[in-house]
């Protein structure tokens, strides 16, 4: 039996031609050679498995080599390039700077570097996962990276340039690798699998290099799985059942049912995937993924950012067809959302069913839409400037007072507090309001609003701004003018705890501060309707005072009395003296209890 190689190794780059997907930076370094003008020191970078240590190796061979041919390429022929094809080279050195990053191995390799090559140009010096270095290291490898003897040659290779010292950087020529695309994967697995004489389907391909993230060397290990798992017959089912990827075909399931607004095949298809094993992170990345696929295959300008095989490229574009923009625009949106909340949610099922549920409502027909609208409840400053507009397109003229006063007639009742009252009538907007706005006011009714009216009012008004939260910032607050009369109704300090606390506990998370402070600082009832509010410091105060005229408005509704006053006045709290020394502790005994001191005396006692 003959030993196995892996083929990440046994198709390991040999030539610049056999480099994958680095193009432009193979030609520099032909060109480069051909005219002789070689630096002396060069940084790798990029990432993982995409040839900067093959095309080191390549490099240091070429530049060695006796006969090299017309196009830059070694000969592989001469004695310089055996020696490196049979791994027994001396020019060429390599350096792991992953377990070798302390001084004196910089040292060790500094001292090497004075010995000139016996055979060939140049002693090349390839040291891979270079920011692995000490900062020591690095300073130590500084003055010779500058200027290192004529035939000697650093090639530094490394996957985090971030990392690595200015200083080194400002001493070599950069060359930045980059990923591997699909396509140039694609390929060369198809080269691989014709040599090995294995068979393979392109979707199957596609799917593994898709799998490896740009990078050859992961692409060849997975091939090399999947083809142990297969018997040399690579199927596009076969890879992801192997790779446990999910397949395309659940994606097309989830766009067909949520263009059809069917939440419940929705879910029976998620509730089908997660008895398979996957887990919910992948579904909806790839969900994500899924419909970025559909937009940038929507164009034929934007196709070329979608890099699949012939035949599923197809089958998302007849798809895409029947996705407007703005649904896969907000589709998107939704499921990187939902991606960002994954790890913090405690139920991540119900998280990946609402958003589907979400995402099925994108979809819906003229008529829904109309119905959605009419089922929204409409916030009531949007209702008053409805009725304003119809009142003043009316051809007649109609006696009304305006919404900002409160009309003076013999029905107006009197008040023994004038500045008061209005105070408390114009804070009582934000919870008492008609519902005939379209009909003029011809007075003030002198009975007292019904306790079942206003909470209804109350109701629907907290209602209309938990449906409407977003539209409630937007639209400005409309002053209105309580309809109730001149009321003093007594009451009680339980009823007035009672809807103090309703009130903070109406607030929203934009108030919170006021509903903390409205929670902890409870007023206390006094004549004559007053009330007097305890804060312990002047924010709190601030807090009270700067929405008073809501709290007495609320009050005034809810108890029945326009005569409702408020004192704040702040508690100032008596400071704790910390006791800490022996001295302290000793005098603070001897308040308590006087005889201590005796004590003391009589036993002749010191403190220390």
């Amino acid at each position: 039996m003959e030993d196995y190689i892996v083929s990440a190794r046994k198709y390991r780059p040999s030539t610049f031609k056999s480099v994958i997907g680095q193009k432009s930076l193979t030609t520099t370094l032909k060109n480069a050679i051909q005219s002789g003008k070689l630096a002396h020191a060069y940084l790798f970078c990029g990432p993982r498995g995409v040839g900067k240590t093959s095309c080191a190796r390549i490099f240091a061979k070429t530049i060695n080599c006796l006969n090299p041919t017309a196009d830059g390429e070694s000969c592989n022929e001469c004695e310089s390039c055996r020696s490196f094809n049979e791994q027994r080279s001396l020019n060429i050195h390599e350096l792991d700077a992953a377990s070798n990053n302390s001084v004196d191995d910089i040292r060790s390799l500094t001292e090497q570097v004075r010995i000139p090559p016996q055979l060939g140009r140049y002693k090349v010096y390839i040291i891979d996962e270079v920011h692995m270095l000490s900062p020591s290291a690095f300073n130590a490898f500084l003055k010779t990276l500058e200027e290192p003897p004529h035939h000697a040659l650093f090639i530094l290779a490394t996957t985090e340039k971030q990392k690595i010292l200015p200083t080194i950087l400002s001493r070599c020529q950069i060359y930045d690798f980059a990923r591997i695309t699909i396509g140039d994967m694609v390929e060369h697995l198809q080269y691989v699998a014709s040599c090995e004489k294995i068979t393979a389907e392109p979707e199957a391909l596609n799917v593994i290099a898709q799998k490896a993230d740009g990078g050859m060397r992961d692409a060849l290990s997975i091939f090399d799985q999947v083809v142990s798992f297969t018997d040399g017959n690579i199927t596009y089912k076969a890879v992801i059942e192997n790779l446990n990827v999910l397949d395309y075909e659940y994606y097309f399931r989830i766009t067909d049912a949520i263009l059809k607004s069917d939440v419940r095949s929705c879910m029976l298809i998620l509730n089908e995937i997660l008895e398979r094993g996957f887990d919910g992170q992948p579904i909806i990345t790839g969900l994500a993924t899924h419909f970025r696929d559909l937009l940038v295959c929507k164009d034929e300008a934007t196709l070329i950012l979608f890099e699949v095989v012939a035949s599923i490229r197809e089958r998302y574009k007849e798809t895409a067809k029947q996705c407007a923009d703005k649904f896969l625009f907000r589709a998107i949106e939704l499921t990187n959302q939902c991606d960002l909340n994954y790890r913090n949610s405690r139920n991540k099922r119900l998280l990946l069913e609402l958003t589907l549920i979400q995402l099925c409502q994108l979809i819906l027909s003229p008529a829904e839409e109309d119905d959605k609208k009419k089922t929204l409840i409409r916030p009531i400053a949007d209702l008053r400037s409805a009725t304003d507009r119809n009142s003043t397109s009316t051809d007649a003229p109609q006696t009304a007072h305006p919404s900002n006063s409160v009309p003076q007639g013999e029905n107006t009742p009197p008040s023994r507090h004038p500045q008061a009252t209005a105070n408390t009538l114009s804070a009582a907007n934000t919870v008492t309001a008609t519902a005939s706005h379209s009909k003029p006011v011809d007075h003030i009714p002198d009975t007292k609003p019904k306790e079942t009216d206003t909470a209804k009012i109350s109701t629907i008004r907290r209602t209309s701004l938990k449906v409407l939260g977003e539209e409630k910032e937007k639209t400005p607050q409309v002053t209105y003018i309580s309809q109730m009369p001149d009321a003093k109704n007594d009451f009680s300090q339980e009823e007035l705890l009672i809807y103090w606390t309703e009130y903070a506990e109406s607030l929203t998370v934009k108030k919170i501060h006021l509903k903390n402070t409205l929670l902890s600082c409870k007023p206390s009832l006094k004549e004559n309707y007053r009330m007097e509010v305890s804060v312990y410091n002047p924010s709190q105060k601030d807090e009270i005072l700067g929405n008073k005229a809501d709290i007495l408005g609320h009050l005034c509704s809810r108890l029945h009395n326009s005569r409702i006053e408020m004192d704040i006045r702040i508690v100032e709290k008596e400071e704790k003296e910390m006791i800490y020394t022996s001295v302290e502790k000793y005098n603070y005994l001897i308040k308590k209890n006087p005889n201590l001191e005796k004590l003391k005396d009589l036993f002749q006692l010191t403190i220390e």
